[in-house]
């Protein structure tokens, strides 16, 4: 989709961090937006920044919640007419051991980061395949290509998003819908500090500890960099979307010498 001017967008986690900088992004490329998320508050954030820039409506959404996705996909249509552009971009973080992670804690990462995904990317293809050029764009994460201790629930979350956009990207080879896999890096959100932190592989490290770390260290991009790259890859119908220079260096080494990786995130 070289041309965004006049396109409709449907952007969940809109209410912070890359989805708030998705927003803003597609606004000044010309979009209509329809954007969700479960954070009231930040979602009128959001809305003040982009709305003398574009035609915008929010909506009140609980990816987990199947029913009221499906309600969504059908409102976005009812209030706009269509819809060009999807982007499943809500996700959390948990960190806990796979041996002592909680069934309910499993279940409430589970139902954000990979049914958000399955859920809005089902509900929306109709609606998507309705349009001449349209493009279906899911956020998974450089810990789809490899795994870190006690961050387990994460990680299979964001394999599992992987394995489900590339296989719907060959399933929909040939129709109107483009399907994109978005690996950020380090990106400058909030998730780190909203997680639920139950116990990191040292015990001396604290979740505030943990915070500065990961934006002392991990941070590479800033999350309007990141909706950049993302809106660009979008443009040119890119299926594997790259974001931040610590993407590329950890999709090249997970290829060349993922068990050594593995093993030095194990000591790291």
């Amino acid at each position: 989709m070289r041309d965004l001017q006049g396109k409709v967008a449907a952007v969940t986690g809109a209410g912070s961090g890359i989805g708030r900088a998705l927003a803003a992004q597609l606004a000044r490329e010309g979009c209509s937006l329809a954007l969700a998320d479960i954070d009231e508050a930040g979602l009128d954030k959001t809305f003040a920044q982009i709305a003398d820039a574009t035609q915008a409506k929010t909506f009140r959404v609980d990816v987990s919640d199947r029913q009221r996705v499906y309600r969504f996909a059908d409102e976005v249509v009812d209030a706009f007419g269509k819809v060009d552009v999807v982007i499943n971009n809500a996700g959390v973080q948990l960190k806990e051991t796979l041996e002592d992670v909680t069934y309910e804690d499993l279940n409430w990462l589970m139902g954000i980061n990979l049914y958000g995904v399955i859920y809005g990317s089902k509900a929306f293809l109709p609606h998507l395949k309705k349009q001449p050029l349209a493009n279906l764009v899911n956020v998974s994460s450089v810990q789809g290509f490899f795994t870190n201790p006690n961050s387990g629930p994460y990680c299979i979350s964001k394999f599992a998003v992987r394995a489900f956009t590339m296989t719907l990207a060959q399933e929909l080879r040939g129709t109107s819908v483009k399907v994109s896999c978005v690996y950020p890096g380090g990106v400058e959100t909030n998730i780190v500090r909203n997680e639920r932190f139950h116990k990191v592989s040292r015990t001396d490290i604290s979740k505030e500890d943990e915070v500065a770390l990961f934006e002392r260290y991990i941070v590479w991009t800033s999350a309007e960099r990141a909706a950049r790259i993302i809106v660009k890859g979008i443009k040119k119908n890119k299926q594997r979307i790259l974001v931040g220079p610590d993407a590329y260096f950890y999709d090249i080494i997970a290829r060349i010498a993922p068990m050594i990786w593995q093993h030095l995130l194990s000591r790291m």
